[in-house]
């Protein structure tokens, strides 16, 4: 996998820089703000940009800003924002076309998890961190309110990336079971009619996460 990375701590950087190429992916450059982050993934068109989310020049949204502005450029990149507290005021807009993640810069330490992410992310899929899923459901409204409890735990690991087979295992559910959740997920946000699956699965997420208000938070 051949991967930009851009972040403004250098220990960060090159430590992440490090175990990813030890790991046998090809960092092709690391950059320390987002204006190189742009530039970075422009000029090398890898599979997957990893972008902090505060970065220079105004520490605020910056790598955020960036990740749409290379979406929009380069939307074949796919897209993995990092943060160390929940701030998704730009998810519903990146995760609806796919090649996108968002995690908490913890989940790096499970070498494993993120790894995982980083391939859903480069084959085109999402990864939503859980504690991102977590805080949406807290503090929604009731748009989702005609789903069962049950059904709202498949939607959450939807939006987190996972495929139905990954989501019968955490649930410990036959995949006929999930198949049949997700069919009713669908019917229930009156998505029968928009086309294939995995676009109506995009439009499920999308309703999940536009159903919902985070604080803004730092990264």
């Amino acid at each position: 996998m051949r991967i930009v990375i851009a972040e403004d701590s250098a220990l960060f950087r090159e430590g992440l820089a490090s175990l990813l190429t030890d790991l046998g992916h090809d960092v092709v450059e690391t950059v320390g703000d987002a204006v190189g982050a742009v530039r970075a993934a422009l000029d090398h068109r890898p599979d997957v940009a990893i972008l902090d989310i505060r970065m220079p020049p105004d520490h605020r949204d910056d790598g955020a800003r960036a990740a749409v502005e290379i979406r929009s450029r380069a939307p074949e990149v796919g897209v993995l924002l990092l943060s160390q507290h929940v701030e998704a005021r730009h998810s519903v807009e990146l995760v609806s076309s796919g090649h996108f993640g968002y995690l908490l810069k913890d989940r790096v330490l499970d070498v494993d998890e993120f790894v995982a992410a980083l391939d859903r992310v480069s084959s085109g899929g999402s990864a939503l961190d859980p504690e991102v899923v977590s805080r949406l459901i807290a503090g929604g409204r009731s748009a989702l309110s005609a789903l069962s409890p049950r059904e709202r735990d498949v939607l959450a690991l939807m939006a987190e990336g996972l495929t139905n087979a990954a989501i019968a295992e955490r649930l410990v559910l036959t995949g006929r079971t999930v198949e049949s959740h997700v069919a009713s997920i669908f019917v229930r946000l009156g998505l029968t009619e928009v086309g294939a699956g995995e676009h109506r699965r995009v439009r499920a997420v999308l309703t999940f996460l536009e159903s919902h208000h985070l604080a803004p938070g730092a990264s």
